[in-house]
């Protein structure tokens, strides 16, 4: 896939199929969207293409409502590559553009940057200064400057629109289950494993600790997970802490993961963790001790989970 993250960049693409979104967490809706992009384009013998935006248009528009990401900008990029689009431009959202009309933004970037014959959009589209431009003025706009519009209808799962919001609030809940129902896959996070407080090797059970990132986190608590090194095929299956390590008086927030398998070969560097479902809330233990057969307690009730899904580490992070 091509990137262009400059204006200059982008005009060097050919004339594609397009669709433009913040594609925040590349959710059921966003994939959908993205397979019809890839689809007409085959058929039209066009590029399938891609616009988004870096960084969050809030951050410009709305500093104090900035909402956190579901997934860093660079698994958003491999999560739409994988998908088959072939050209990405990654917009710098700026001042200069949050200004753009609607006319400036499809005569700037829709028409001569990108070349667009097709842009496929949901229904809930919105473009331009204040976001003053809507699907019907797409249309108008398409006809003027040369490219068709279509519009595709929210997707539903169990009769709730999929959306990066509700995903979020999911997420806030500790709801991982109903999340993954919205994403068409587990959530995850991924990061470089750092050195931890050496409590759990010692008092309760060994864990590889993630280093949180600036993405949104599911609410504290302890979950079922799935673990992968990014680096190797190695995969675990997992049981994964989120808080702030009451019992040891801890105050920042850490991820601790414990594998279930054993861990063959070194400590991966960079791994990647799909939370599963939730087991319960983290809380203060009155030793060391306690806190290790609750543990235990949670280790078991994974074994099992694994046990009835039929799965192992074979069912790896996609």
């Amino acid at each position: 896939m091509r990137i262009a993250r400059t204006l200059e960049q982008a005009e060097g693409f050919g004339s594609c199929v397009l669709t433009i979104g913040k594609f925040d967490g590349v959710h059921a809706g966003h994939e959908y969207l993205l397979t019809q992009v890839v689809e007409a384009a085959h058929q039209r013998g066009l590029k399938p293409a891609t616009m988004t935006f870096y960084p969050h248009p809030a951050c410009v528009v709305a500093p104090d409502r900035v909402p956190q990401p579901l997934m860093s900008l660079e698994d958003r990029c491999e999560r739409i590559r994988g998908l088959g689009i072939e050209e990405l431009f990654i917009l710098q959202f700026t001042s200069e553009v949050a200004r753009l009309s609607p006319e400036e933004f499809a005569a700037r970037f829709i028409a001569a940057a990108m070349r667009a014959k097709l842009v496929i959009v949901g229904e809930n589209f919105r473009f331009g200064h204040r976001q003053a431009g809507d699907p019907a003025m797409l249309v108008q706009l398409g006809e003027r400057y040369g490219f068709e519009t279509r519009l595709v209808a929210p997707v539903k799962r169990r009769g709730m629109i999929v959306s990066t919001s509700a995903i979020r609030t999911l997420l806030e809940q500790g709801d991982v289950s109903r999340a993954a129902r919205l994403l068409d896959r587990p959530f995850a996070i991924s990061g470089d494993v750092v050195t931890g407080f050496g409590v759990g090797s010692k008092q309760t059970v060994p864990t590889l600790n993630l280093r949180p990132g600036a993405e949104v986190l599911p609410r504290g608590g302890v979950y079922i997970t799935r673990t992968k090194d990014l680096a190797e095929q190695r995969c675990w299956n997992s049981i994964t802490n989120i808080g702030s390590r009451p019992t040891f008086n801890g105050s920042e927030v850490t991820i601790e993961t414990h594998l279930l398998d054993p861990l063959d070969g070194a400590s991966p560097a960079r791994i990647g963790v799909e939370f599963l479902r939730r087991v319960r809330d983290e809380r203060k233990f009155d030793s060391p001790e306690a806190l290790k057969r609750q543990i235990m307690s949670d280790v078991a009730q994974a074994k099992r989970y694994f046990r009835r899904l039929g799965s192992s580490a074979a069912g790896a992070l996609r």
